[in-house]
């Protein structure tokens, strides 16, 4: 299993890259149904699981809370304990994202549940208020710790609630699925108004139908009829619509073309599509597999990122140094987060024209990209970085190995396979 040790990641660039790639389970996915496995009150094993650092980290708070899990490499089992220890440790909480939706879990089945804030990525401030409101709506308290917060659901325990998960920048996916597990074991139906509909949330959805929890949505929204007894059994975590982005990204700068296993064009959200078909990306399935090819020179073009089934924010990085090889301007709006910059500067040490402004990055192409030595801040910037490098003349050191560990499980090797001349060392 990949570990949490830091390290940095040598590219000798200009290499065409082609062949089979084999494209993980969801990671994204993955780590929301780590907190629903903790629902069930039989044994379960989700099958195809990411052989990354996070799912690691979420064995381990699963252990904490007294739960038998157990990661193999593909495969994620747990067995429920009789009573949870409700309590998120300090230290694995803060390396994960999905801290919050883990706590949900505990607090649904023990009733309270301590926890810290959020780690995970640090490009742009991770807001929890609508995670926070769905405990509430459901009649816990939250009272504010040192370290973090403590959630207790009182005497009568937690109620069928009403919420809203709109936000600013759109409906939350976090919170819908926080929502979704404490409405599954609450008595009574809730109602979850404006929930997210991404990937992530219709697997959570999926997830909990098939082990007994009805589900129901409608123009109100998503109605969850709670139950004491969620089954267990076998699920299988789909394609990472991610890594399979970055795959043709990284192989299509190249000039090559590259076969994408384990995913169907159905696992690709429509903004997706769109962009990297605009751009000179032909997409094409067979049932099995996605291959994708350059149509000719790359063509700049002008997206945002947005809510399924939209442009996800996580390829924004990733495209940013694809449209360095593009011809023309290119411009690209984040709409999901207030910003998404940190790839942006280290892609100038490669000699690209990149810039950002709030909001929005602009590039212009082609640019002829050369070695560079730079440093990645979180997951999808170090593999932004990495496009650049492939498709940079000479040796490229990019620093901050641990992101990439966290999000992709095999990626260097994989592409290694399909003629990537790449290398990991320890950082000095």
């Amino acid at each position: 299993m990949a570990t949490a040790s830091d390290g940095l990641v040598k590219v000798t660039g200009n290499r065409v890259l082609s062949g089979r790639y084999p494209v993980q389970g969801s990671k994204n996915i993955a780590l929301h149904l780590y907190a629903a496995a903790l629902l069930t009150n039989v044994p379960l094993v989700l099958e195809r699981v990411p052989d990354i650092v996070d799912t690691g980290v979420c064995a381990h708070i699963l252990r904490y809370t007294g739960t038998d899990a157990v990661f193999d490499g593909n495969r994620f089992t747990v067995s429920p304990a009789e009573t949870l220890k409700p309590v998120i440790p300090q230290e694995s909480g803060r390396q994960i994202r999905t801290t919050v939706v883990l706590a949900a879990a505990v607090l649904a089945r023990a009733g309270e549940v301590v926890f810290p804030y959020p780690g995970g990525d640090a490009f742009c401030p991770r807001l929890i208020d609508r995670h926070l409101a769905a405990m509430q709506a459901a009649g816990a308290e939250v009272i504010p710790t040192a370290t973090g917060l403590r959630v207790l659901s009182g005497r009568r325990g937690l109620r069928a609630f009403t919420v809203d998960m709109n936000t600013p920048y759109g409906p939350s996916l976090g919170a819908t699925v926080t929502a979704l597990l404490l409405a599954a074991r609450t008595p009574g139906t809730s109602l979850i108004t404006n929930p997210s509909i991404e990937p992530e949330v219709t697997e959570t959805c999926r997830f909990l139908a098939g082990r007994g929890v009805a589900i129901h949505w409608d123009a109100e929204g998503l109605h969850v009829s709670g139950s004491d007894w969620i089954d267990g059994g076998t699920f299988t975590i789909v394609g990472d619509r991610i890594e399979a982005a970055t795959v043709a990204m990284a192989v299509v700068a190249t000039g090559g073309c590259v076969d994408l296993e384990g995913i169907t064009l159905t696992h690709l959200p429509d903004g997706l599509i769109t962009a990297l078909t605009c751009a000179g990306i032909a997409l094409t399935t067979d049932g099995q597999a996605i291959r994708a090819r350059p149509t000719g020179m790359l063509s700049g073009v002008e997206v945002a990122t947005g809510p399924h089934p939209g442009l996800p924010t996580d390829t924004a990085p990733q495209l940013a140094a694809i449209l360095t090889q593009a011809a023309g301007p290119s411009l690209i709006g984040e709409r999901v987060y207030p910003r998404r910059d940190t790839h942006v500067a280290p892609l100038r040490a490669f000699g690209a024209e990149v810039t950002a402004t709030g909001s929005m990055i602009r590039v212009r192409g082609p640019q002829r990209l050369h070695a560079a030595d730079v440093q990645a801040a979180d997951i999808r910037a170090v593999t932004a970085l990495l496009i650049a490098a492939l498709a940079a003349d000479g040796t490229s050191t990019i620093r901050g190995l641990h992101h990439l560990r966290r999000g992709y499980g095999h990626l260097l090797a994989n592409l290694a396979r399909l003629g990537a001349e790449v290398t990991t060392e320890p950082e000095v």
